[in-house]
C-alpha cells in the first residue's frame, strides 16, 4: 500500500492547465489514458490506448465476460433469444415473443436487447423471476422499454463503433435462478378481427434480435451474507430482510485498472476505494492548485464552489476494468448536468447499490455495446456518490447519458424509479453537494440557465442552440419520461441548495 501511496509522487502538476488535461493523469500513463476525443477507431483498439488482451466481445447465448485469473470480480451476462408465443403474425414478425427457464445460473439484473440501436420498441416488456434462495416466483413487473434516449450522440465514435444495439432499460431482480419474459408489440392480442392496431391501421412489429440478457454482477449480490438495511425515506418501501452486500474491489493488476485509479490521482491518493469529502476550505485550495480553464483566481475573487463530497471510486464498487474499452474520452468543459433516474426499480438496499451499479456497467458495456457505463455519476437512496464512467471525477469526461446533449454535460443517476415514487431526500441532497462541488470546478452557477448545441433527437434537431437550465432533467433535453415525474419535481431543491452549498 505504502508503494501506492507514494504513486502520487510521479504525478505533475502542470500549471494554468483544466483537470481533463493529460499531465493531471501522470505521465507514467500517457500509453493507456486517451487524452483528448477522437475519431472511429478500429473495432478492439479504442483511439489512445493500448491493446490489453482481454476480448471486449462474446458469441450470444454463452456467458461473456469472463476476466483473467487474479480478478476479484467474476461477474458474467448470458444472452438468451426469444421465440414467437403466439401464432398470429404482425408486418412479418410474431407481435408476442418470450421465453421461459428455470435452473439457469445466477443473475439479478435482467433487460431485452435487440440488433438495431435506432429502432424502438413499441410495445410492452413484462418479466418474473424465481429466487434462488426461496424458490418462489416474483409477480409480473413492467420493464421500461423507452431506452433509446440514452446513449452517445449520432455521429459520434462511440454509436458509430458497429457493436451497439437497441435495447430496454435494465430492471433490478435480486438473486434469481429462473425467469419467465413476455414481449408484446402494440395492438397485439387487444381486439378480434384485426383491431387491435396502431394509428394508420397497422400492427408494431417487434424489433429483430430480440434476445433477453441475464446479468450476474459477481461476488456480493448483498443476498447471500450479513444482515442488511432497509430504507423507508419519502415514500420508499424496501424489502428488510434483504442481507448486505461486502462489495469486491477491483485489484490493480490490468493497466486498465491501473488507468482508471491514475485518473483520479490529481485529487486523491492513487487506488483509492472512496475520494474522502473535503471542508471548504480544503476545497478551495484544491480549486487553486487544479487551476480550471474560466475559474477566477482564488487570490483575487472568493470562489464559488461546494466542499467536495465523498465519492466511491470505481475500485470501491468493484469494476471489472476489463470490460470497457480502454483509453478515456473527454469533452471541453461542463456547462450543465443532466439527472436521470436509472428506471432498475427500487428493491434494493442501499447496501446492494454497489451490486446494481456493477450490472449496469455490464448491461450497458456487454448487452447494449458501449464503451463504458453510460452515466458519469450514480447516486444511491442513500445519499452515495458512485464514479461511474472511467477518466477522473474532476474532469469533463464524456458521458453517455442523454443523447443530443452529451457534449459539455455530465450525467448523473439516481438508482431507482421515480415515476410514482418519491426520490428519498438524502439522494437529492447528494445531488445537491455533487454538482455544487463539479459545477463550481468550472464556474458554473446551480441556478443559472446555459447554451448547449443538440447533437440530434426528438426535441431538438443537430445544429441547434437550445437554452437550458444548468441543472436539467434528461426529459428537458429530450421527449422521456426519465428521471420520472417525482424526482424532476425536486430538481428545483437540488439547484437551489447546490448554489448555497457553493456559498452564493
Amino acid at each position: 500500500m505504502s508503494k501506492i501511496r507514494h504513486m502520487r509522487g510521479f504525478l505533475t502538476s502542470c500549471p494554468g492547465v483544466s483537470p481533463l488535461a493529460a499531465c493531471s493523469i501522470g505521465v507514467a500513463f500517457a500509453t493507456v489514458v486517451a487524452l483528448a476525443p477522437a475519431g472511429p477507431a478500429a473495432a478492439g483498439t479504442p483511439a489512445g490506448s493500448v491493446a490489453a488482451g482481454v476480448p471486449a466481445g462474446s458469441a450470444a447465448g454463452t456467458p461473456a465476460g469472463s476476466v483473467t485469473a487474479g480478478s476479484a470480480i467474476p461477474g458474467t451476462t448470458r444472452s438468451l433469444p426469444l421465440a414467437p408465443v403466439s401464432r398470429e403474425r404482425a408486418l412479418g414478425a410474431a407481435p408476442e415473443q418470450g421465453l421461459y427457464r428455470t435452473g439457469l445460473a445466477r443473475f439479478a439484473l435482467v433487460g431485452v436487447v435487440w440488433d438495431d440501436p435506432a429502432t424502438e420498441l413499441h410495445g410492452r416488456v413484462r418479466v418474473r423471476t424465481r429466487s434462488a434462495a426461496t424458490g418462489e416466483w416474483s409477480g409480473w413487473q413492467d420493464v421500461e422499454t423507452h431506452n433509446t434516449d440514452h446513449g452517445a450522440d449520432t455521429g459520434a465514435a462511440e454509436r458509430s463503433s458497429g457493436r451497439v444495439h437497441g435495447g430496454t432499460a435494465p430492471l433490478w431482480v435480486g438473486d434469481s435462478d429462473g425467469v419467465d419474459v413476455r414481449v408484446r408489440a402494440d395492438g397485439a392480442g387487444e381486439a378480434r378481427g384485426g383491431r387491435g392496431t396502431r394509428a394508420g391501421g397497422l400492427r408494431s412489429a417487434l424489433p429483430s434480435g430480440l434476445r433477453l440478457e441475464l446479468v450476474d454482477p459477481g461476488e456480493g449480490t448483498g443476498e447471500t451474507e450479513g444482515a442488511g438495511e432497509a430504507v423507508r425515506d419519502a415514500g420508499e418501501a424496501v424489502p428488510g430482510n434483504l442481507p448486505a452486500d461486502d462489495p469486491p474491489h477491483t485489484a490493480l493488476d490490468t493497466e486498465a485498472a491501473l488507468a482508471a485509479s491514475a485518473a483520479n490521482a490529481d485529487i486523491s491518493d492513487f487506488g483509492s476505494y472512496a475520494i474522502p469529502e473535503l471542508d471548504r476550505q480544503a476545497t478551495e485550495r484544491e480549486l487553486a492548485r487544479l487551476q480550471v480553464s474560466g475559474v477566477q483566481d482564488p487570490a483575487r475573487a472568493k470562489p464559488y464552489i461546494g466542499p467536495r463530497p465523498r465519492i466511491v471510486t470505481r475500485r470501491g464498487w468493484g469494476a471489472d476494468e476489463s470490460l470497457r474499452e480502454h483509453g478515456f474520452v473527454y469533452t471541453k468543459t461542463i456547462k450543465a448536468a443532466f439527472v436521470h433516474h436509472t428506471a432498475t426499480g427500487n428493491k434494493y438496499t442501499c447496501a446492494q447499490a454497489p451490486s446494481v451499479i456493477r450490472s449496469i456497467y455490464r448491461y450497458h458495456v456487454k448487452s447494449m455495446g458501449w464503451r463504458d457505463i453510460g452515466y458519469n455519476f450514480l447516486v444511491d437512496r442513500c445519499g452515495t456518490i458512485y464514479e461511474g464512467r472511467a477518466g477522473g471525477v474532476a474532469k469533463a469526461v464524456l458521458g453517455a447519458h442523454t443523447l443530443g446533449f452529451n457534449t459539455n454535460s455530465m450525467g448523473i443517476a439516481v438508482i431507482g424509479t421515480y415515476t410514482t415514487t418519491k426520490p428519498a431526500s438524502g439522494a437529492v441532497t447528494a445531488v445537491a453537494r455533487l454538482t455544487a462541488w463539479k459545477l463550481g470546478l468550472y464556474g458554473v452557477d446551480p441556478r443559472g440557465k446555459t447554451y448547449l448545441t443538440s447533437g440530434g433527437g426528438n426535441l431538438y434537431p443537430k445544429g441547434k442552440n437550445v437554452r437550458l437550465n444548468v441543472i436539467s432533467g434528461h426529459r428537458d433535453g429530450y421527449a422521456t419520461e426519465c428521471p420520472g415525474k417525482l424526482l424532476y419535481a425536486r430538481l428545483g431543491t437540488a439547484r437551489s441548495s447546490a448554489a448555497k452549498y457553493q456559498g452564493r
